[in-house]
């Protein structure tokens, strides 16, 4: 039994007194599926957080920040969201936005697309209504490119119309 268990070490990279090296980097070896697409359905932004939080810590661990959020992004696709994503991809590229961690990050859109709490879910059902051709979410995030960079950021209106959408409506 011994020398089956020090076969398997051996085949995995480690022998019995290097565990703790190769328990480390466990992840990278290892199958772990990616994230569905999200595309801003409030119901399912939890299931998606614990999959990019899942994966980044298997796999993407020793990657910066920027990277693990561009990551997460490239799963954002479809609906308001490729607006959202746009918008945050030149914050990003601006300095506009920046994240100490990927946990940070996720907050961010947790807090943008839903959250599970009642009152949340019910802003983000509002957001979704269409008027036209375009949900509220879309008419949002359009205001949002609008405004930034337009000597209008930081005016008291602006700053009071951007809380109460990132505030639930």
């Amino acid at each position: 039994m011994q020398a089956q268990i020090q076969a398997l070490l051996a085949q995995a990279g480690g022998a019995g007194g290097e565990r703790g090296t190769t328990g480390s980097n466990m992840g990278s070896h290892m199958e772990v599926a990616k994230p569905a697409i999200f595309n801003g359905e409030a119901g399912r932004v939890g299931g998606f957080i614990t999959a990019c939080r899942l994966y980044i810590k298997m796999k993407l661990r020793g990657n910066t920040v920027e990277e693990q959020v561009q990551w997460v992004l490239t799963y954002v696709q479809g609906g308001s969201t490729d607006v959202w994503k746009e918008n945050m991809m030149d914050e990003l590229e601006s300095g506009e936005a920046e994240y100490e961690s990927v946990e940070e990050f996720l907050t961010c859109l947790r807090k943008e697309f839903g959250g599970g709490e009642e009152e949340s879910v019910k802003a983000v059902e509002l957001r979704k209504m269409e008027q036209g051709r375009k949900t509220m979410e879309e008419f949002v995030q359009e205001f949002k490119r609008a405004v930034r960079g337009s000597g209008y950021e930081g005016r008291p209106l602006v700053e009071k119309f951007k809380r109460g959408i990132n505030g639930g409506i």
